[in-house]
């Protein structure tokens, strides 16, 4: 579990190198109760996935934050692997933006492991004043020592896309990233690749809209995203603008590891499709579909056509495989992508989701299965709601899934989430001839939390995962 190597500071010096790091041991799962009934503040479990612990497959240890409904979603580090050639630094806080309230809670990970405590408390007031933005969704570690967290709004809840500058020793919030007055349109994720000068960033919807739950008039109105903005990295400013074709709500968003590529994949969500974006000759950059999840026509749903909603997606370290997850379908994916172009599935496999046989959706016409899929049963749970974060081992053989989107959209979409709480699965990858297989024997429920059940999300292991870690 050590966080430095020696005589070199945090991470690896390569994705390569990365995939030959230790067997995780614990991860780091944010648990939310907002929008449940239960009035507790959220969360940040540890849980124990070590198979020779006695503690396996249980969470052992639970720090709360000291407020309410804070919405924690997506969580960073306060350094990474893009710091790898400074001694000085080491990867001991985890950064936790609340998508709500605005609020960034910096927590010791460092001190003992297994037993995270808060360090520091940065109060969504001075962000506010410092930056004018709001509504917080993804930490990056800088290699200038610095971490950086997207925004989806302003104070107020209209979208702007801007990234908030901390210190990464101190965490005082020094401004805004981008220049003045420059902020994108809307925000969501971002990826940077300091060698073709470029940063891109992807966007979801204002946060009023998305605030109380999906409504499709919504869409109809265009108020959900559908674009890349291309940063100039040096400069900190958007010098280009892809509208994606069949790209409605461009979510995360991942260039290859290595860093001397020009290319990556963003998941399109509410149009179920990847897309590649990539560097042209002339310096600009374009973006084409390369996989398209068709809809599903169905009975006793809000809508008479369900897509997929492709809400997570993940490169493995050696850029060879891409996983993605369609949250209301109930598939995870995988595809070998060695050639960015023509991605190949070369796995699949249902873990719940809204199209289970005895459900209340009929599907009358589906161009992909010969039948509805059965509801999936670990252990003797029955898994509410479907595949949504997902977090890969450093060797690539094992795939961490949990259910939880959005507290606002699981009530919606998903109320058996809400009164049976998420879960954690695991699945075994096959990474010669690819293949994804269900490890029977590895649940973690959220639904036996002591407070009641509890919605878990993105996880994070120690020493870096392949959706937090950065080479130059």
């Amino acid at each position: 579990m050590a966080t430095k190597c020696g005589s070199c500071g945090p991470g690896y010096p390569s994705p390569l190198e990365a995939m030959k790091g230790p067997r995780e041991e614990i991860v780091y799962l944010p648990c939310i109760y907002r929008n449940t009934g239960i009035e507790a503040p959220d969360y940040l479990a540890t849980v124990d996935v070590d198979p020779k612990s006695p503690q396996y497959c249980q969470v052992i240890h639970r720090l709360p934050v000291p407020h309410l409904k804070d919405e924690l979603h997506h969580s960073g580090w306060n350094t990474c692997s893009s710091c790898f050639g400074d001694r000085s630094k080491a990867r001991s806080k985890l950064v936790l933006p609340s998508l709500i309230s605005s609020r960034v809670y910096v927590v010791d990970v460092g001190t003992e492991p297994r037993a995270p405590k808060l360090h520091k408390v940065i109060e969504p007031e001075d962000i506010h004043a410092k930056c004018g933005l709001g509504y917080l969704h993804t930490s990056h570690c800088l290699a200038s020592g610095e971490v950086m967290i997207s925004s989806l709004g302003d104070p107020k809840g209209n979208g702007k896309g801007g990234f908030v500058l901390l210190d990464g020793e101190t965490f005082e919030v020094k401004g805004t990233w981008e220049k003045p007055g420059g902020a994108a349109p809307l925000g969501y994720d971002f990826w940077y690749q300091p060698r073709h000068n470029v940063m891109i960033s992807s966007e979801w919807t204002a946060p009023n809209v998305l605030r109380d739950g999906f409504n499709p008039a919504d869409v109809e109105a265009g108020l959900y995203g559908s674009h890349l903005y291309v940063w100039d990295w040096q400069r900190h400013e958007i010098v280009q603008t892809l509208t994606l074709q069949d790209g409605l709500i461009p979510l995360e968003i991942r260039f290859l590891h290595n860093p001397a590529a020009a290319q990556g994949f963003v998941g399109c969500a509410l149009s179920s499709s990847i897309q590649r974006f990539f560097k042209n000759e002339g310096g600009t950059w374009s973006a084409e579909k390369v996989i398209q999840v068709p809809p599903k026509k169905v009975k006793g749903w809000m809508l008479p056509e369900m897509p997929g909603l492709i809400t997570d997606i993940l490169l493995s370290l050696d850029d060879r495989f891409l996983y993605f997850s369609n949250w209301l379908h109930g598939d995870l994916r995988q595809y070998d992508v060695s050639d960015p172009q023509r991605p190949r599935l070369t796995g699949q496999l249902f873990l719940g989701g809204s199209i289970v046989k005895g459900g209340p959706v009929q599907v009358l016409e589906d161009q992909e299965l010969k039948g509805q899929p059965e509801p999936l049963v670990v252990k003797g749970k029955r898994v509410a709601g479907g595949p949504q974060m997902i977090q890969l081992s450093l060797d690539g053989k094992r795939l961490y899934v949990t259910t939880s989107l959005y507290s606002a959209w699981d009530k919606q979409f998903y109320p058996d989430l809400i009164r049976e709480g998420s879960v954690m699965l695991q699945v075994d990858v096959d990474t010669v001839k690819g293949g994804l297989k269900l490890n029977p024997n590895f649940l973690v429920d959220f639904g036996k939390e002591p407070l009641g059940p509890a919605l878990a999300h993105e996880l994070r292991y120690p020493g870096g995962d392949c959706s937090s870690d950065i080479w130059l």
